[in-house]
């Protein structure tokens, strides 16, 4: 188990407030009242739709609360335990869980349904298509299911423009329109982009420009 915000620190855009809901504010909304009633929540959608946003949003929300959260995901080696006097349990990266992880799971929400705790868990599919063991698969989809919706361009413009002002870096339409239209459109991998390019216009001691974000590419590419 890792106790956010130690080893996993939501980065500074991880917050309902820097969340672009498009078609998903029912999610935002919903998941604003989780926590009231032991309920557990499953969110699903492609990569970059914004899962591990909200469950990291959801956990500074509670812990800015003063509220214990435990989080659990593809890269937390179990043996799982949920800490004493949690208020909220967050599983992200269900698909990917590996057979030890999937009996840690188990084991871990069916304690916290003894103990009325809530859990919001979030993966690729839909319960029914979870690659994994029956009685975890069917515990997942125990309450509201909800699909995120990938961003249209615009909104992943929006979005992308938010966040290089905030980091102070000037993209020009032309760099947005080379990043949007030769790349995965998923903010997840939009934002890593960003976040090389960030870097290397830093070392490079130039402002971000196509050729630079050319030049970028051509070097990891001989790398």
């Amino acid at each position: 188990m890792k106790q956010l915000p130690l080893p996993i620190v939501a980065p500074a855009t991880a917050r309902f407030e820097t969340f672009m809901p498009g078609a998903n504010a029912a999610v935002v909304q919903h998941l604003g009242q989780v926590g009231s009633a032991p309920t557990p929540v499953y969110l699903w959608g492609p990569s970059g739709s914004g899962k591990t946003h909200l469950l990291r949003a959801l956990a500074q929300q509670r812990q800015e609360r003063g509220e214990r959260v435990g989080w659990y995901d593809a890269g937390t080696r179990p043996p799982w335990h949920m800490e004493q006097g949690a208020a909220l349990l967050l599983l992200d990266a269900c698909d990917r869980y590996d057979d030890a992880q999937q009996l840690s799971a188990f084991t871990l929400l069916v304690e916290a349904q003894a103990h009325g705790v809530a859990w919001v868990a979030a993966a690729r599919v839909p319960p029914v298509d979870l690659p994994l063991r029956e009685d975890l698969r069917t515990r997942l989809g125990w309450g509201p299911v909800f699909a995120l919706q990938s961003l249209p361009e615009e909104q992943a413009r929006a979005v992308l423009r938010r966040e290089s002002d905030r980091r102070g870096i000037f993209l020009s339409d032309e760099v947005m329109d080379y990043l949007l239209t030769r790349f995965a459109r998923d903010l997840s991998h939009l934002m890593a982009m960003l976040d090389r390019l960030d870097g290397f216009a830093l070392s490079e001691h130039r402002s971000v420009t196509v050729p630079l974000l050319k030049k970028m590419l051509a070097e990891q590419d001989v790398a």
